[in-house]
């Protein structure tokens, strides 16, 4: 039952009804269950032989350092993630992620993986369906920083986070609880700390989502969406299409 109310399988079953033999292979995969503290980096770019993980609570990023020290997040982490996914079929992890908050994760090995996709292949579909929404994540947020105005890229992706937290059960229409920084916005969306707290204030003042004290509230979702000419469809969580 804990198995069936997890993030990750809700979040899989968002693709593929999975079956109780499905949900067993799964549960095997949670064996290396470990905590980590905020700020703890679980894989680092350039890693060889990293493991992945699951992440079940608790907030991370995926990002990447330039030589000038400078930052860009990749994408945000929350529980029913898998972390670092590539890393273990890379020779090299290609990323770095970090901890934002305390978190609570399963340590995956290659051999984890593969053992659970030859004994359910349908998991293994699943799964395959998850990286692809994540990457199909990765290009939205390009397309955020390429051609969305700074007021549209921040709606949009405060409502994509509170469409990926609300498939897990954190997160519905009037907002959601978030550990994020303004620095962490700023390097998600290519803006200056500055300008982000001034898109903030701007799109509380015109009564559209109020960002404070770790909390985001939608104050008029649907005009929200409007700005940000938000569409659902690319993250694919209307329903298992394999049943």
């Amino acid at each position: 039952m804990l198995m069936l109310q997890s993030p990750l399988t809700r979040k899989l079953a968002a693709y593929v009804a999975l079956s109780g033999a499905d949900l067993e292979t799964l549960a095997r995969l949670h064996r290396r269950r470990r905590s980590f503290q905020s700020g703890h980096e679980l894989i680092h770019e350039g890693q060889g032989r990293a493991s992945a993980f699951i992440l079940s609570e608790g907030w991370a990023y995926s990002y990447k350092l330039l030589p000038d020290g400078g930052r860009q997040i990749v994408d945000f982490h929350i529980p029913g993630d898998f972390l670092g996914l590539r890393s273990i079929l890379f020779r090299t992890a290609d990323h770095s992620i970090e901890a934002i908050t305390r978190i609570e994760a399963t340590e995956v090995l290659a051999p984890d993986i593969l053992d659970a996709f030859a004994e359910a292949p349908r998991l293994a579909t699943a799964v395959l369906w998850a990286a692809s929404r994540d990457e199909a994540v990765v290009v939205e947020h390009l397309v955020n920083v390429g051609r969305r105005s700074a007021e549209e890229r921040m709606a949009h992706f405060l409502l994509e986070l509170g469409a990926r937290l609300a498939l897990v059960g954190a997160g519905d229409r009037t907002g959601f609880d978030c550990p994020l920084t303004q620095y962490h916005l700023a390097d998600a969306l290519g803006l200056s700390a500055v300008h982000v707290n001034r898109v903030l204030r701007h799109l509380r003042e015109e009564g559209l989502v109020t960002f404070r004290n770790g909390r985001v509230d939608f104050d008029d979702f649907d005009r929200l969406k409007k700005v940000a000419a938000f569409d659902t469809g690319y993250l694919d969580q209307d329903g298992p299409l394999l049943r």
